[in-house]
């Protein structure tokens, strides 16, 4: 907000409502799509969001994608807020919450799904790449000064973006190389074998080659943020996205350290 930083990776529902308070933002590209799941313990017997019903449920944050993910599986499966408690958690804290039995179910993108999962005590309930296979949460946002100031390196940097995400996509090994660098402390300092499990259980449960703009995904977020309550009024697409980088992208060469 204060301007030091002049690119980052943010929640979309975030963007939209610094942009209609005045802060000079724009989307110019997707970090991923699909990767947040609804997690459960084993040992629970429903098998959809509605046998939820009287459980502590939590959530990263109201401004979170996951959130508004909740909130399309309670209108699917007939829950009001009402009848489930929603409760605000980081969510590296939730699979130690899950459990402890804290909480009956936690919504989070990855890789704080496949942290329980693996460790063999909690399912997926519901995965994005099933239930919303459109999902789109973090996305890539540059102050406009800099949009004015140098669109040759945003330019730069959204090819690179696009470009990594394809490679991703490419192939496996692309994505066990990776893994590799960016679970070193310099970068995420995450478990690589987590990330694996994330990358592999399956395929698709998170994807990066499609980072492409879809108007009409931003306004379903738009739509979903206002019956949630996390924007006040509609904010109009241009006020927030900047599609021509997207659309002007070159293909990059990915090269990756060792």
């Amino acid at each position: 907000m204060t301007g030091r930083i002049k690119a980052a990776y943010m929640l979309a529902p975030m963007v939209m409502d610094l942009a209609d308070a005045g802060i000079p933002i724009k989307i110019v590209a997707l970090g991923h799509r699909s990767g947040a799941v609804v997690m459960v313990r084993n040992d629970f017997a429903g098998d959809n969001f509605g046998n939820l019903k009287g459980k502590r449920v939590a959530i990263p944050s109201r401004f979170a994608v996951d959130y508004l993910f909740v909130r399309k599986l309670m209108k699917k499966y007939g829950v009001t807020e009402k009848d489930i408690e929603l409760v605000e958690m980081n969510p590296p804290d939730m699979p130690a919450a899950l459990y402890a039995k804290s909480v009956d179910a936690y919504a989070t993108g990855e890789p704080f799904g496949a942290v329980a999962q693996k460790a063999g005590y909690a399912r997926p309930l519901h995965m994005t790449r099933d239930a919303w296979p459109n999902y789109i949460c973090c996305v890539l946002t540059v102050r406009d000064e800099l949009i004015k100031s140098d669109r040759a390196q945003v330019q730069r940097l959204v090819d690179y973006v696009l470009s990594a995400g394809r490679w991703l996509d490419a192939a496996a090994q692309n994505r066990l190389h990776a893994i590799r660098v960016a679970a070193r402390p310099a970068f995420f300092n995450q478990d690589p074998e987590i990330l694996r499990f994330v990358m592999e259980n399956p395929a698709d449960r998170v994807t990066y080659g499609d980072l492409k703009l879809v108007r009409a995904e931003f306004d379903e977020l738009v739509q979903l943020s206002l019956e949630a309550g996390t924007l006040k009024r509609a904010v109009a697409y241009e006020k927030y996205v900047d599609e021509s980088f997207a659309r002007n992208s070159k293909p990059a060469k990915i090269s990756l350290p060792q």
